[in-house]
């Protein structure tokens, strides 16, 4: 069982970062921003292809020798996460090397040859579709809220007779593996965690609905409907995320209280329920919109407008992933390099939305041990 898992995420994390290349728009590679008539360049056709490769392969064959080794030396279930954990961190950190490696060359190839030197360069921030913008409202996700709110004041009400010890963690088969001794604070801490990510997740809505629409230059109708379906499906992603774990959560914490509450097959569905929910909807959300709705399908195809360009900010983006500009009131801005938004490093308020909560999370986690 705890192979089997393993080996969906391994899988699913490799096609994802050999695919991340071909999921962005035209216009920016390696996190370069490469200008309209110089995206077909053949040196960087042969960065994607040869990133994509290399990737899908390493991961292909650390793969096949996981599950060999695994299978053949018949490991314990603790040997076996471990490994596939360290596998996991492996893709990553060959890929972030590759990554830097190709969007190095990038940048010197476009300083070479001196790409967009002699075109506009264009900044344009598209105000009036706002109107049009179909993100959901800061209300749905305030929605999830009061549940874990009455799920808080439902436990103060069992705590008699609510157990001893008190589960905090869950192993792959959906069992408590990891136990504390019961308090007020303890028997509460996981709600807390979850209305903590519930507020975080509504204020990445509400501060991304406020970020600009910034369009291509020279494909503006074109990049504006993709714009907005980058948008709008990014907030459904998100809210789906919000949903998700308040009903494993709520459901973690209802089991808790009552200890006889569903079986042992109730209690493994939910978490993998759970985790293959996200993996579907990553990978619909990846494949079918794109970074910035660039794989969005549309009616038209539009003529570049000529002689003009993106207006170039290469240089607020570090190592072409990191954006730090302080002049850029945004606090969230598309990612150059993967599928969604990241932080503006420029911007303290992002710290406030993303780094606090995750340290506050960390201190009850802390509290707990």
């Amino acid at each position: 069982m705890v192979l089997s898992l393993f080996l969906v995420i391994i899988l699913f994390l490799t096609v994802m970062q050999a695919a991340i290349p071909y999921l962005l728009k035209n216009t920016i590679v390696f996190g370069v921003t490469i200008p309209e008539g110089y995206t077909d360049d053949k040196a960087l056709v042969m960065f994607k292809k040869t990133y994509s490769a290399t990737i899908f392969s390493i991961g292909l064959i650390g793969l096949l020798i996981y599950v060999f080794w695994t299978l053949g030396n018949h490991l314990p279930e603790e040997k076996i996460v471990f490994i596939g954990l360290i596998l996991q961190f492996g893709i990553l950190l060959i890929s972030m090397g590759l990554y830097l490696y190709f969007h190095i060359k990038t940048m010197k190839r476009k300083r070479e040859n001196k790409w967009g030197d002699n075109l506009k360069r264009v900044r344009v921030a598209d105000l009036t579709s706002r109107s049009n913008d179909e993100m959901l409202p800061s209300l749905m996700f305030a929605l999830p809220i009061p549940i874990t709110l009455c799920l808080i004041v439902y436990t103060a009400i069992q705590y008699g007779a609510m157990p001893d010890m008190i589960p905090t963690h869950w192993g792959p088969n959906g069992q408590p593996d990891a136990f504390t001794v019961k308090s007020p604070f303890s028997v509460i801490a996981m709600l807390l965690i979850l209305a903590i990510m519930q507020v975080m997740m509504l204020a990445i809505n509400y501060f991304t609905k406020k970020s600009g629409v910034k369009l291509n230059a020279s494909k503006r109708s074109t990049s504006r409907i993709q714009q907005l379906s980058f948008r709008k499906y990014t907030s459904w992603l998100l809210f789906l995320v919000s949903i998700s774990m308040t009903v494993l959560f709520g459901f973690f914490q209802l089991t808790t209280i009552h200890e006889n509450l569903g079986g042992p097959t109730l209690m493994m569905v939910m978490p993998l329920g759970f985790l293959f929910i996200m993996l579907i909807a990553t990978a619909v959300y990846a494949f079918k919109v794109g970074q910035g709705g660039s794989r969005v399908q549309l009616e038209f195809d539009e003529e570049p407008i000529e002689g003009v360009t993106d207006y170039d900010d290469d240089a607020y983006w570090k190592a072409g992933v990191f954006y730090v500009n302080k002049n850029d009131p945004s606090i969230f801005v598309e990612k150059r390099f993967g599928v969604g938004w990241t932080l503006n490093f420029g911007n303290p308020i992002g710290y406030l939305i993303i780094i606090g909560p995750l340290l506050v999370i960390l201190g009850i986690a802390f509290l707990l041990d």
